[in-house]
């Protein structure tokens, strides 16, 4: 009985992972041995009755917290937009742009893939658009099915990383950082992560060409009178664009302007330079510009737009993560309803699949906070930082053990049930060492994007193989019989791109530079050369050495 008194705690734990391994629901495995050790522990004479007596008031909290709101708002925009056609048109014409090169179909989905991303934040609705759209295109040209499958799925949970992403919203409610922060730190990994899966493809389609044939003639549909594809067009419009958006953004951005910012406001300043040019060669019939390069900018322009209107009133400061998310999810229905793709049964699957994952996270939330409350009741929360803290390496010691045990969990535990599970324990300890919790947060975030492409129970190689062919079929276009994909080259296709991924967690780690620009700029004074002196006795006078008129320094 002592043992069992002094090791409650770890019990505790080892009970909930029992559970989990069991099979047993998340959200009621976490309440269950929350209750069931707090009533242990008072039989035992470790906590007082009144324990339970703050739980209504958390669980109150809970539901009253708005930064949750953005969950279900987002969820929405991403449900509404995988309907509105938008995946479609933007995989078709990216496709057609990189189509004549080596790779260019798998390129063309990670780029569409980073754009679903930056408006949707839901991995289902990006995997399984171009699961539907791409998959058959890729499989008709011969593409090799581990590399098709893999990228796909990997593009997909792209949409876990770069913002507004539902795993960045939890993680700074959890660490109890702001979403804003957390967006602005994720931006550089999340496009450099998107990089990666480019400069993968590229070499793959030059160490094995038949993996990743370039699109043959008949399949490149725009075409000029002269018989020309439009390319140089589009290369001339997008130089111009970009030069242009470099200036307008000089003009109007300061140099002190955060990097996440500048960003996003460049890319509507490229988006409205280029609908400008093409909508005056259209309207007046200047010729200039060719039907490929007409046809991106109008098909570009919507995401850019949501892009801002989500991203860049966040981080300009003119909308809060939750007033942005709401203003998504009105942008995806005025955009589905210009398309003639709303409908009243739209509405009502969206509704109800954001109504049905809004309350799993509501639900796993408050069952972590009653194991929390107990957890914390019994001390387990410095058993955890007693485990952590005397590992060898110190902070770097911590971050390995940590990510490698995120990787290991993400193997049974979704990114939502690792966020309440662990977070929660190890953010404090991370906090205590004095690591920067943005940054420990976007390492977790990248990590555990793994969660969604391990084989047997990712997500996302789960929604891929609901979409992708069980059996073979006769092609509309070609004419031929094509293979199914097995779910063995689906596992097999995710490897690579999991490898890729904890590359970018390690780099990370090694570079934190790459997320701590969510800072902006620090102050330029030294505090070492402030001084206070007194002033005919009365108040004080604060200056620093550094600056040429002290009176001025403070007020």
């Amino acid at each position: 009985m002592e043992f069992f008194i002094a090791n409650l705690a770890p019990i505790m734990f080892a009970t909930l992972v029992l559970f989990l391994l069991l099979g047993f629901p998340v959200a009621f495995a976490l309440a269950a041995n929350g209750i069931l050790y707090g009533l242990v522990g008072m039989e035992l004479g470790l906590l007082n009755s009144s324990l339970f007596q703050a739980l209504p008031q958390r669980v109150f909290g809970i539901i009253s917290n708005d930064t949750l709101l953005a969950v279900p708002f987002f969820t929405l925009m991403g449900l509404v937009l995988e309907r509105s056609g938008m995946a479609e048109d933007l995989l078709e014409t990216i496709g057609q742009v990189f189509g004549p090169l080596r790779g260019g179909l798998a390129i063309a989905v990670v780029f569409v893939g980073a754009m679903l991303a930056a408006t949707t934040g839901v991995v289902s609705a990006s995997v399984i658009s171009m699961g539907l759209i791409s998959l058959p295109i890729m499989l008709r040209y011969g593409y090799d099915r581990k590399l098709a499958s893999g990228v796909i799925a990997a593009s997909g949970t792209l949409s876990q990383i770069i913002p507004p992403s539902l795993v960045l919203i939890i993680l700074a409610d959890q660490l109890g950082r702001s979403i804003g922060d957390m967006y602005r730190a994720a931006m550089i990994p999340g496009f450099l992560l998107a990089g990666s899966y480019i400069v993968y493809i590229v070499l793959m389609s030059f160490i094995k060409p038949s993996s990743a044939p370039a699109l043959p003639e008949e399949a490149r549909i725009y075409r000029e009178p002269n018989g020309s594809r439009g390319g140089r067009s589009l290369l001339v419009l997008m130089i111009f664009a970009t030069v242009a958006a470099y200036f307008l953004g000089q003009w109007i951005e300061n140099d002190t302007a955060p990097v996440d910012e500048k960003v996003v406001v460049s890319l509507l300043l490229w988006g409205v330079v280029a609908f400008v040019v093409a909508s005056a060669d259209k309207i007046f019939k200047l010729n200039l510009l060719s039907q490929l390069a007409q046809r991106v900018v109008f098909v570009m322009i919507p995401p850019l737009f949501l892009i801002f209107l989500v991203l860049g009133t966040i981080f300009i400061g003119v909308a809060t993560p939750t007033e942005g998310g709401a203003m998504g999810a009105v942008g995806a229905i005025i955009m589905a309803l210009i398309r003639r793709r709303l409908t009243l049964d739209l509405m009502k699957q969206a509704m109800d699949t954001t109504t049905k994952l809004s309350c799993f996270v509501v639900f796993i939330l408050v069952g972590s906070t009653v194991f929390g409350l107990t957890f914390r009741g019994v001390n387990g929360d410095l058993w955890v930082e007693h485990l952590l803290i005397g590992l060898p390496g110190g902070e770097w010691g911590f971050l390995i053990v940590v990510s490698v045990m995120t990787f290991l969990l993400a193997f049974f535990l979704d990114f939502f049930e690792l966020a309440f599970i662990i977070v929660p324990l190890l953010g404090p300890v991370a906090d205590k060492m004095g690591i920067d919790l943005i940054w420990f947060g976007i390492i977790l975030a990248v990590n555990m994007q793994t969660s969604f492409m391990h084989p047997p129970f990712g997500f996302a190689l789960f929604y891929l193989r609901s979409v992708a062919p069980k059996d073979p079929y006769k092609d509309k276009v070609t004419g031929k019989l094509i293979q199914p994909v097995t779910t063995g080259q689906i596992y097999w296709g995710s490897v690579p791109f999991i490898v890729i991924q904890l590359i970018m967690v390690a780099a990370v780690m090694i570079f934190p530079g790459m997320v701590m620009h969510y800072k902006g700029e620090q102050s330029k004074i030294d505090p070492s050369t402030i001084k206070i002196e007194a002033e005919g006795g009365y108040g004080t006078n604060i200056y620093s050495n550094d600056d040429a008129d002290p009176s001025a320094a403070f007020k």
